[in-house]
């Protein structure tokens, strides 16, 4: 076994393998970009050592810093983690040819699998099943546009190096096929550095399950079972879970052993995974192997009772796998929720911003396992979180915006359904917006709960997944005062002139506050009597209120006839409010301080994010209509389109493609006109 390593990527990855390493008594170098010099993963290993600027392309993104780094620190072998370098046989090979270990399958493995057009040839030649389509090496846009139309739309433009839905558009007619080849074509070489793609028909209704193999130098492989991700938004994941619902065992056998053969095609050596799509009446279809440990490796964990991070470890080693397929069983059923940066309403925009709150259930980082990373006979944790952040880190525009990985384990699909929307109302964030209530809706969701899966769930949920009605404000109004209510309790010990509970010689005491909510302004009013006891009038309506802190900003109040366990943070003059059914965040207005503020965004269309701009689809002096495209950024290797929010007229561009914009900075300026009307 390897006495020292190099993690090769950031984040939570970074932090999962620097756990199973320490439990095996390997040291671990971190290595970090300038914006990552305080990160979790650098705390989480033995030593760091710095790669370069902030942009991958200046760190993650750069072998030749890797290399030197494990060199010069005596790292025997390198794991890349997934993203990044991890599946760039060029960089495989330069460890080989250093003398370093590479924790994955050979560069000819890689390369073969790599390339989506290719890896189909090769099952093509293997007699596995595709989806019919174009996977050629001529990129003519011409000849990619017959080739839409002889396969048929909807078509799926696809970059043929990509994955984690960069690169890849839905295209439902001819009209639209230039314009997204050409956006395709954009992020894939941003993102791969090749802007090759194939084109394929669109299934409607699919299923996306894939297997995890395993090979090892010694001629086995094997298959541990398979993984449902068909819950995606921007053709990325967001939940995945295992075993799929509704898998029988002959389909299981059957989809398991033609993930083997692929496997075996290409001699492939370590952990990697098997993407099928799969129709509702069973047939399935190859779509590309990811020669990495995926995302989602952990519900695989839990079902199985395994470390596959050890078993990658271990095989990189030249050790034979651990088990053997007779020997595999399924215990259990697990789901994983992708938490993540960014803003379901505004079509799942990232988000960034430092994590003012970051609180997590009861859980686990991750489930100690025995010799050979083998814990079959134990149950697993009821709750485990991958983490590569803590409250107070910030999620930034240059990396993905995942914040961490939520999996929940039960002894069948509804315990890990109830342990999952338990663990989310548990999960409290401030600070960057987040799709933990979005994920709550989904897993509460009849097609979810039923178990009627496809790619489609969420667009077909979408009537209860979006613009939802917000928090009650008789509840937010109540955790803003619990919070008021415990500063003034902090201060009991202070002599009666410098309390703040509303104490008085004679008579009670009423606190105001305003509080702004949903687009709304509210009066609220905390009153006390005499004898203490208080009531809260939000409105016109009040309510008997009493309030029992429990801590860490977590209360137990009575509202009324209600009883709610609630948290409440104060963020500067917000509260953040959450409670079983949701949350809020507020603004507790001083309306002496802020009087005469204005919000007006008028005239300016302004980017949501930091990011590049990538270009402008109108000039100035030309009129546009509301929704109209006018601007394409990209920012955390997506591009995101900004429409014109009415009719009007672009008067300006105030900047250039390729610059880079900070968040709020106007893009151009455009004059609002009324109905198609003079400006």
């Amino acid at each position: 076994m390897f006495k020292k390593i190099l993690i090769a990527n950031r984040g939570e990855i970074a932090c999962r393998v620097a756990t199973t390493a320490r439990r095996l008594g390997i040291a671990t170098v971190a290595v970090y970009s300038d914006a990552d010099a305080n990160a979790l993963h650098v705390r989480a290993c033995d030593e760091a050592v710095r790669i370069g600027g902030a942009a991958p392309r200046d760190s993650y993104l750069r072998p030749e810093r890797i290399l030197e780094a494990a060199l010069a620190t005596g790292a025997q072998a390198v794991h890349p983690g997934y993203g990044f370098l991890s599946e760039n046989e060029g960089f495989a090979q330069a460890c080989a040819d250093a003398g370093i270990a590479f924790i994955g399958p050979t560069p000819a493995a890689i390369q073969a699998m790599g390339l989506k057009a290719e890896s189909k040839r090769l099952m093509d030649a293997a007699n596995v099943p595709l989806v019919p389509g174009y996977h050629g090496a001529d990129q003519d846009p011409a000849l990619l546009r017959r080739e839409a139309a002889r396969i048929g739309y909807p078509v799926l433009i696809k970059a043929s190096a990509g994955g984690g839905g960069k690169g890849m558009r839905v295209v439902t007619s001819e009209a639209g096929f230039e314009a997204a080849l050409a956006s395709c074509q954009r992020e894939a070489l941003n993102s791969f550095g090749d802007d090759a793609v194939l084109v394929e028909r669109y299934l409607r209704k699919p299923r996306h399950i894939e297997i995890q193999v395993f090979g090892d130098n010694h001629g086995h492989c094997l298959y541990l079972f398979e993984r449902d991700c068909s819950v995606q938004r921007r053709h990325q994941k967001l939940l995945e879970e295992a075993p799929a619902p509704g898998m029988s065992e002959e389909r299981r056998r059957a989809m398991g052993e033609a993930a083997v053969a692929a496997a075996k095609a290409v001699g492939y050596v370590g952990a990697g995974t098997v993407e099928f799509i799969a129709e509702p009446d069973g047939r399935f279809y190859f779509m590309e192997m990811n020669t990495r440990l995926q995302v989602e490796h952990p519900v695989t964990e839990a079902i199985t009772g395994l470390d596959l991070v050890e078993w990658q470890l271990r095989v990189a080693a030249g050790e034979p796998l651990p088990l053997q397929q007779h020997e595999l069983r399924i215990h259990g059923h697990a789901i994983e929720a992708r938490v993540c940066a960014e803003n379901p309403d505004a079509n799942f925009l990232p988000s960034t911003g430092r994590l003012q709150v970051l609180r997590w259930p009861a859980h686990v980082a991750f489930r100690r396992t025995t010799d050979a990373g083998d814990s079959r006979d134990a149950a697993p944790a009821p709750v485990r979180v991958d983490a590569g952040v803590g409250e107070g880190d910030s999620i930034t525009p240059h990396y993905d915006s995942m914040v961490a990985k939520l999996i929940v384990w039960g002894e069948d699909r509804a315990q890990a359904l109830a342990r999952m929307d338990r663990a989310l109302a548990q999960t409290h964030i401030v600070g960057p917006q987040h799709n933990v209530a979005f994920l709550r809706r989904v897993v509460n969701s009849a097609s979810f709960a039923e178990a009627d899966l496809d790619t489609g769930l969420i667009e077909r949920e979408r009537a209860v997944l979006f613009d939802v009605p917000p928090l009650a404000i008789d509840v937010v109004a109540a955790g803003v005062a619990a919070h008021a209510v415990a500063l003034e309790r902090a201060s009991e010990d202070a002599d009666p002139w410098s309390r703040r509970d509303g104490w008085r010689l004679h008579g009670g005491a009423t606190r105001r506050f305003e509080i702004d909510h949903a687009d709304s302004h509210h009066r609220v009013a905390l009153m006390r009597t005499r004898g203490g006891a208080m009531q809260l009038h939000v409105g016109e309506v009040a309510h008997a209120f009493t309030v029992t802190p429990l801590g860490s900003d977590r209360y137990d109040i009575v509202l009324g006839e209600r009883r709610i366990a609630l948290a409440a943070y104060a963020i500067g003059e917000s509260v953040a409010v959450f409670v079983p059914e949701g949350s809020a965040l507020v603004r507790e207005v001083d309306v002496l301080a802020h009087a005469g503020d204005a919000a007006s965004e008028g005239g300016r269309l302004t980017a949501p994010m930091p990011g590049k701009v990538v270009g402008f689809l109108a000039q100035p002096g030309e009129r546009v209509k509301r929704g109209q495209p006018l601007a394409v950024m990209e920012a955390m290797k997506m591009e995101h389109t900004l429409s014109a929010p009415s009719d009007g007229i672009v008067k300006g561009l105030c900047f250039a493609a390729g610059e880079q914009v900070a968040e709020g900075e106007a893009l151009l300026d455009f004059e609002a006109v009324a109905d198609g009307g003079a400006a």
